[in-house]
């Protein structure tokens, strides 16, 4: 079932209410689930778990946030941030080119590497209602922007469907390399939050300090605030409004 007009406009505090009640859910299941990942680890070993077994682990979840970073950036270096955060969906025109050439949706895909490294970070429970709510809610949006795209693009966008696997990127383009130029002044002032949580749990994987790791997450949405400001006043610098 696709998603409503009011999800897709309110997406972004749709994904925060996820995230908090994922990690609130520390309330009701006091384990972690990297620390429930590393005792595994070590149990199959035939040893105990030590600082390192950990940092391995939160290593883990910091590489699957960089990635999810660097995923949202590419592909928000040719989609263009004022679109990125517009509470309008832009069927306008057809990205298929840089990641949109692997997969139709690269940012949603971000989303999940996001969740399930964040997962780790949360507790067992948290973990499932991230990494599942998640990728719910993302084929929600995805169905919803598809549908509006197959009506404003047609036949075009059906031939890019048929080429381009929607979530699970292909391992080689699956399209030609198109003319468009990606701005990456734009994409990462549009993932400077994505970047900013990554930071967040690359220094709780070095550290292994939660004061640390809440303090550079707490930046995060400080960077997100400033980040969409510049981003909406440029918009609104060009179109005159």
């Amino acid at each position: 079932m696709a998603a409503s007009d009011l999800e897709f406009r309110y997406r972004f505090w749709i994904f925060g209410t996820l995230f908090c009640v994922a990690f609130a859910s520390y309330s009701i299941d006091h384990q972690n689930t990297g620390d429930v990942v590393g005792q595994w680890i070590a149990r199959v070993r035939g040893m105990t778990a030590r600082a390192g077994d950990y940092r391995a682990i939160f290593a883990v979840a910091a590489f699957l946030c960089v990635a999810a970073a660097l995923v949202r950036t590419w592909a928000t270096a040719y989609l263009k941030p004022e679109v990125m955060v517009d509470d309008n969906l832009h069927t306008s025109r057809l990205v298929a080119d840089g990641p949109y050439r692997y997969v139709r949706n690269p940012l949603y895909f971000g989303n999940i590497l996001l969740a399930i490294g964040l997962g780790l970070m949360a507790s067992r429970t948290g973990f499932v209602i991230l990494v599942l709510g998640m990728i719910l809610f993302d084929y929600r949006l995805i169905l919803r922007e598809e549908t509006a795209l197959l009506v404003s693009q047609g036949e075009g966008f059906r031939a890019y469907c048929s080429a381009v696997p929607r979530l699970l990127p292909a391992l080689r383009p699956k399209l030609p390399a198109g003319s468009n130029v990606p701005s990456w002044t734009g994409g990462l002032l549009g993932e400077a939050f994505m970047w900013a949580i990554a930071a967040a749990v690359v220094t709780f994987a070095i550290t292994l300090n939660l004061n640390a790791y809440f303090i550079v997450m707490s930046s995060a949405f400080v960077v997100y605030a400033i980040c969409v400001a510049i981003i909406k006043r440029k918009s609104r610098s060009v179109t005159g409004r």
